[in-house]
């Protein structure tokens, strides 16, 4: 497999995949691993099982996660995109401070952690950040908790806390004294069960080359992970109607974007919010490309001064 460019330069997973390294901690992965047409060595990422062990191998390897594991049924997140949208984050940082962003003192808020908690398994390893996760599904928090009970030098850094209502973001979760250098958010992308479950065929039908009449969820997901009331666009800008409430407790919202459609409405929001600034990052992963829109109320001169980017 060829190096992957197009990830970011600090990205770990831009070297092929050494799937020896990768058996050696996960052996589960072995049998799903072949050499296709191309003579790489790869995996069938139409198959549920066989994502889920690649990405349990990739944590163990590259982020030193002990028994990670999540349900069929949720979200199972490719680890290489979710590891750009951190670094990503780190740039922007680096930008407000004047130096990469590394340490404890450095806290962030996940929107929609789900259960694989992924986020914020990876800017811990990478940054040495504290992470605050967030979800309003309790079997999703129940099963984040149980990964970090199997890694407990993670519990000082991450957090997790219900969202009590579906239909806030950041209410009931910032409080009064609450400061973050970011928030990060994976919206849902689809307005209903039936578009998650079309979009759903047409990615397994491209990734098996083969004809799938049966819509599944290869890589899982519940609702609140999939789809919303007026999908992404709907959710993002609830987003940012609710960041405009907390304009001085945090530094940088920040939110991936899928479909390059959105940005006009979602940016001209963001003009009519009367944020200081905002960033549309492309990210891409394969033939897929996503977008990090980020935005702060803190003007640039004053974004330096923010203190050590939350000290707790």
């Amino acid at each position: 497999m060829a190096e992957k460019s197009n990830l970011h330069p600090r990205n770990p997973h831009r070297d092929p995949y050494d799937f020896d390294q990768l058996i050696a901690g996960v052996p589960e992965l072995k049998p799903y691993v072949f050499v296709n047409a191309y003579e790489s060595v790869t995996i069938d990422f139409s198959l549920p099982k066989a994502v889920k062990l690649l990405n349990k191998a990739l944590l163990l390897h590259f982020y030193r996660v002990q028994h990670w594991d999540i349900p069929d049924a949720n979200l199972c997140p490719p680890i290489p995109g979710r590891a750009d949208y951190i670094h990503y984050i780190a740039d922007l940082l680096a930008e407000s401070s004047g130096k990469l962003p590394e340490g404890q003192q450095v806290y962030g808020l996940d929107i929609g952690t789900g259960a694989n908690l992924v986020y914020p398994l990876i800017a811990h390893r990478s940054y040495g950040w504290t992470l605050l996760g967030t979800d309003i599904n309790d079997d999703s928090l129940h099963n984040a908790g149980q990964i970090l009970d199997h890694n407990p030098d993670l519990l000082p850094a991450i957090r997790l806390k219900k969202q009590p209502h579906a239909d806030h973001i950041f209410k009931n979760i910032i409080g009064p004294e609450d400061r973050f250098a970011f928030s990060m958010c994976n919206p849902p992308f689809h307005d209903s069960e039936a578009s998650a479950l079309k979009g759903n065929l047409r990615k397994t039908k491209n990734l098996s080359k083969s004809k799938v009449r049966k819509p599944v969820l290869n890589f899982g997901g519940q609702q609140s992970e999939l789809w919303c009331e007026g999908g992404e666009p709907a959710f993002i800008t609830k987003m940012i109607q609710e960041s405009a409430l907390y304009p001085s407790q945090v530094l940088w919202f920040t939110c991936l974007v899928s479909k390059k459609d959105h940005l006009f409405k979602l940016t001209a929001l963001l003009k009519k919010a009367k944020v200081a600034e905002f960033r549309v990052t492309e990210m891409a992963q394969g033939n897929k490309i996503s977008r990090m829109l980020a935005w702060t109320f803190v003007p640039q001169h004053q974004q330096k001064d923010w203190p050590d980017f939350n000290q707790k």
